[in-house]
């Protein structure tokens, strides 16, 4: 069984969108390849047909996987979170101790990170790192280039 995964109401429509178009447009893209490969003969000797039905068997399971997510997901109330710690959709603004460097981000399940819009997974070194602290505390992160040393300045929705 699979845990629950909390998500902006954006994250979960996006999920529920490409799950639809995935059953939808996805399996009769898929469908018209396998006919055509199968319209070309010998199904023993037709590599065609062979990825068209290797490509059908990914997609199933990206489906699958889709399906599971959207049965498991739930919606948090953005106006429910509490800004005195970092939590799940904090919007935190960090300054690293080393070079003074100021970055803001926003926490949010694994599915919904995206690093160029600043979201990033509360299960990622950074989001576990910040996890639960206040304003003005400081987190120490280890992350793949080493130790970084960041103080919490604000927490916002």
């Amino acid at each position: 069984m699979s845990k629950l995964q909390y998500y902006t109401e954006e994250g979960y429509n996006n999920l529920k969108n490409k799950l639809q178009d995935l059953k939808g447009k996805g399996r009769a893209d898929i469908a018209r390849q396998i006919a055509e490969a199968r319209d070309k003969g010998d199904l023993s000797e037709n590599a065609e047909y062979d990825a068209a039905k290797d490509a059908q068997g990914l997609m199933e399971m990206e489906i699958s996987k889709l399906e599971e997510l959207v049965a498991n997901a739930r919606i948090l109330d953005e106006s429910t979170i509490d800004t005195s710690k970092v939590s799940l959709l904090s919007k935190v603004k960090i300054k690293s101790i080393k070079n003074g460097a100021t970055m803001i981000y926003t926490l949010v399940s694994e599915e919904e990170a995206d690093l160029k819009q600043g979201k990033i997974s509360v299960n990622s070194p950074f989001g576990k790192g910040l996890f639960g602290k206040k304003v003005g505390e400081t987190a120490q992160i280890q992350a793949p280039a080493g130790l970084v040393e960041v103080e919490v300045l604000e927490i916002t929705r």
